[in-house]
């Protein structure tokens, strides 16, 4: 690990930051206390609500621990196409006895106002997702001591992070489980994600930036195998959705292992931005039509996921998770973090093995 990195954190495990409560406090600070990094996510919380979970996540550890942004994005959605999925969404809100939800409710997330509470109160590690800080906001959580991190999805894009003045990329292959980080929302790139070795490889060969991988790790054999790949650590998500300190539905936590829901798909059902989730009857109808339009179609669609997960029914949620959910176990995040570590110190060794006995 580079050094900044290992100050931070004895393991070279990132818990990722899951937006919509299930990165709360507790999740973050158990995995932060058992040696990994913590994260917050603020995404779709007030400045204040964000604020409040770091007091309360101080109060849990003096560990090191991260908050998340979502970086605001261009109107480019054509409100016609909002309008008429809104249409096509009107049986849903009859079924579950709820309103749509107003697609014009923002789409800068707070951005502003968060990032002046993490300068004024400064936390050991913020990511961004959704695109690039400028290089004055970079700069600017450098020097209150913040080490920054960026999601990048192609060589491309983890140029332009080095260039804003990251101190770290996240390759996030197209494995990973919830939404894709890509810089620009390009509809006509649906489907051409890259997996997260290829992805990782490329990255490695374009900027000199530590890197972490993410996308689909969920045993610690795989964590030892982006590292000898060369990343600098491993930022896991679905892994850690199933512990009992994720905020997670409990039907989302079912979901992961049952065998209805067999495979995921990326989906704008949810939100309008591609998104990773298990295939379910909302995302299998409502998927082929969903405009490309984030904020609008989240904001349009929250009350509808809402009441689904009062109603205990996972088939209208959004069952955001990767690749290996299949491979999710329910185990305590501390005893993960612990379990992750063996598996790791296992595959290294037989690395080792092999290699001298060549």
């Amino acid at each position: 690990m580079s050094s900044a990195l290992t100050d931070l954190c004895r393991f070279p495990i990132v818990q990722a930051p899951m937006a919509g409560g299930v990165s709360v406090p507790q999740l973050a600070a158990a995995v932060s206390e058992a040696g990994a990094l913590g994260f917050l996510a603020a995404g779709y919380k007030t400045a204040d609500g964000m604020y409040q979970e770091i007091k309360q996540m101080r109060g849990l550890t003096g560990r090191p621990f991260g908050v998340n942004l979502f970086m605001p994005q261009p109107e480019h959605a054509e409100s016609g196409a909002v309008d008429l999925y809104a249409h096509q969404l009107a049986g849903e809100a009859s079924w579950y006895g709820t309103e749509l939800g107003d697609p014009d409710s923002g789409r800068d997330d707070g951005y502003d106002a968060k990032l002046a509470v993490l300068l004024d109160d400064p936390v050991a590690a913020v990511s961004f997702h959704f695109g690039v800080p400028t290089p004055e906001v970079l700069d600017s959580l450098r020097r209150a001591g913040t080490f920054t991190l960026v999601t990048a999805t192609t060589a491309e894009e983890a140029r332009a992070v080095e260039r804003a003045g990251a101190d770290a990329v996240i390759a996030q292959g197209v494995e990973a489980g919830g939404h894709q980080g890509t810089h620009r929302d390009v509809p006509e790139n649906d489907g051409a994600g890259i997996g997260l070795l290829a992805l990782l490889a490329q990255i490695r060969e374009t900027v000199s930036l530590p890197v972490v991988a993410a996308g689909g790790i969920m045993r610690g054999s795989q964590l030892a195998a982006v590292l000898a790949a060369g990343a600098t650590a491993a930022q896991l998500g679905t892994a850690f959705l199933a512990t009992p300190e994720s905020g997670a539905a409990g039907p989302h936590k079912q979901a992961l292992t049952d065998p209805l829901f067999a495979r995921t798909e990326l989906t704008r059902a949810f939100s309008g931005r591609p998104a990773r989730g298990l295939v379910n009857r909302f995302l299998r109808e409502h998927g082929p039509y969903a405009p490309a339009a984030y904020p609008e179609v989240h904001h349009l669609t929250a009350p509808l996921r809402k009441a689904a997960a009062r109603a205990g029914d996972a088939q209208g949620m959004a069952l955001w998770a990767g690749q290996g959910h299949r491979l999710a176990r329910e185990l305590p995040a501390a005893r993960l973090v612990e379990t992750l570590v063996a598996e790791l110190a296992a595959a290294s060794t037989a690395l080792s093995a092999k290699e001298e006995g060549r």
